[in-house]
């Protein structure tokens, strides 16, 4: 994956990448971008996430950079933060983010996204291989967990994994 280095903030923040692409300490780092299951799936708990916004003062927002520190942009697959806290740029903890893996994919560079996220305050992480139908929930006090029964719960919102798979 192509990174390119020595790039200002200024610089960072003045281009449009296609597709976005995160900044950390003046990298600029591509993200691997998902294919047919990996759209699906984002499209899917997208779909869903976004039915509930009204009943919870939530926005869901898809592939939205999101400052996590002074030199730090992360750029999640999905996101919800608070309906008050939207900005062309999330400045405040979003309430979840969600990662969808590609096959390409690395746990280790996720896990520097993970830390970014919780050292932020976001209070949960899910990150879901929706190849092997497997989802992990990341908090600030249990750590990377596996959800052995696939269920994804948030507030008082459940779904199992299997409904946004596609099949």
């Amino acid at each position: 994956m192509a990174t390119a280095t020595g790039v200002t903030l200024a610089e960072y923040l003045a281009t449009d990448y296609k597709p976005d692409r995160e900044y950390v300490d003046g990298e600029v780092l591509e993200r691997n971008v998902g294919q047919g299951t990996h759209s699906c799936t984002q499209t899917a708990l997208g779909a869903w996430l976004y039915g509930q916004q009204k009943a919870h003062g939530m926005r869901t927002l898809t592939e939205q950079r999101v400052q996590v520190s002074a030199m730090h942009f992360r750029v999640p697959d999905l996101c919800v933060i608070r309906k008050e806290d939207f900005a062309e740029i999330i400045q405040r903890p979003p309430l979840l983010c969600i990662e969808i893996l590609s096959p390409e994919d690395r746990w280790s560079r996720l896990q520097e996204s993970i830390d970014d996220y919780l050292q932020f305050g976001v209070p949960e992480i899910w990150v879901i291989d929706p190849k092997d139908a497997k989802l992990w929930i990341c908090t600030p006090a249990g750590g990377v967990r596996l959800a052995a029964d696939n269920m994804l719960r948030w507030n008082d919102l459940t779904l199992e994994l299997r409904e946004i798979l596609p099949e």
